[in-house]
Formats: C-alpha cells, structure tokens, sequence
C-alpha cells in the first residue's frame, strides 16, 4: 500500500476513489514485461520457445540401456516404431510412431525384462505453430517389478488419430477420453470415447492453443466472462 506525500496520517492513495478498481491509473504492465492489457497476467501473450529434441546418444546411462536393449530383443520392429531416443533430465522418452503405439505398450508391459505393468498417466500437450504434428501424446510407464520409469510419446497431426491402448493399460480410458475432450485427438478402439469434462453438446475443445480465450457464457447465472484483454484491471 502507497502513502500520499505531504499529508498528514496514512491516507493510501486512491483511497477517495472509492471502488477499489478505481485505482490510480499505471503501466497496466503485468507478468512476463506483458504492457496495454487487461491481462495482468501475462499469459495471454507469453511465447516461450520450443527447445530442439535431438536423438540423444549412446550409452544413455543408469537403466535406460537396459531397457532400450530389452525392447529392442523383443521387439523386431523396433526401428520403424521408434523414431528418437531422448534422455533428458535423468528421464528417458521413446518417441514412438503412432501405428505401432499398441506394440510397443504390449512388449513394454508382458517382456519378463521390461514389466512396465502400469501407466500411470496419459497427458497431451498442442504445439501449434512450432511442429507440423503438433498433438503430442505422453504415456507415463512404471515398472513396479524393476522400479523404473519411461515415457513414450506420440505426434500426430490434427486431424490424425492415435490408436487406443485401453486394451493393454485399462487405466488409459478416462485419460484417453480427457485428452480427446480437451484436444479433440481420437483414439480408435476405444470402449467408449465421449465427452468426460464438458457437455456432450459442447462445441471445440478448450485446450487447444487456437480455442478462444474467453467470451463463454456461465449459464447459471446468465453471465459472460470477457476475453482477457477486456477485463478491469486491479492495482
């Protein structure tokens, strides 16, 4: 809270404007050097580069070539499934091409040297704008027998589905369904591949990088939440 130079007492300033959206006015600069919005937050405008994903050399340390090695003995298609090994963070990612995604979870999960029995996760991530492929699909693989953890992820591009792996990780299904209700990607061979967040009358799909940022109706109050570059702005 600011103090009124020269004045008597702790008078803030702005206090006799009263509403508290009737601040003095400033820069209205927000997050992230974002300046002349009324998203304070900076998210509406934050563009944060994609880095390269090199395939990442051998040896990849710890178990990860343990791994590669074993689904590479059970696997005999393994060079047209795969289609990068990346190691980065201490954390091992197999790009994997969406035809052989079921494949390759069979062998992850029943190969007596890999026994990735769970996936824990299935997440999604658009990166339109910088990939042609720009729906990315990650599946978080746990082996509780060995202890260990993998991802595998798949591009495709919009328009382009992903075959389903419910068959193999049952635990896939709300998670399928989550990303095709956010994304709109669709996984065929899916048991029952609906809406699981919005209504099932609801139109696009809000996670994608080219969905509306505001503007939805709340119907229950009869409202409108505008678009963030139209919002009041808070001192």
């Amino acid at each position: 809270m600011s103090i009124q130079p020269g004045t008597e007492g702790s008078v803030p300033a702005g206090a006799e404007l009263g509403a508290p959206a009737q601040t003095p006015p400033s820069p209205d600069k927000g997050m992230f050097g974002v300046q002349g919005t009324g998203d304070v937050s900076g998210f509406g405008r934050l563009v944060r580069p994609r880095p390269a994903v090199f395939d990442s050399p051998r040896p990849y340390g710890g178990y990860f070539d343990d791994v590669y090695d074993a689904l590479e003995e059970a696997y005999p298609a393994i060079s047209e499934a795969i289609e990068k090994v990346v190691v980065d963070r201490a954390e091992l990612t197999l790009h994997v091409r969406a035809e052989h995604i079921v494949d390759v979870c069979q062998v992850m999960r029943d190969d007596a040297s890999l026994r990735f029995e769970l996936c824990s996760s299935v997440d999604a991530v658009d990166y339109l704008g910088s990939d042609e492929r720009r729906f990315h699909v990650a599946y978080q693989l746990t082996s509780m027998t060995y202890r260990r953890r993998v991802r595998l992820e798949v591009a495709v591009a919009d328009g382009v589905p992903v075959p389903s792996v419910t068959r193999v990780y049952p635990t896939a299904d709300w998670q399928e369904r989550e990303i095709y209700d956010m994304f709109g990607v669709v996984f065929p061979g899916h048991p029952n591949l609906t809406r699981i967040l919005m209504p099932d009358d609801w139109e696009g799909h809000p996670q994608r990088k080219d969905y509306p940022l505001g503007g939805v109706p709340v119907e229950y109050k009869g409202a409108e939440i505008p678009p963030p570059d139209q919002r009041r702005v808070y001192q």
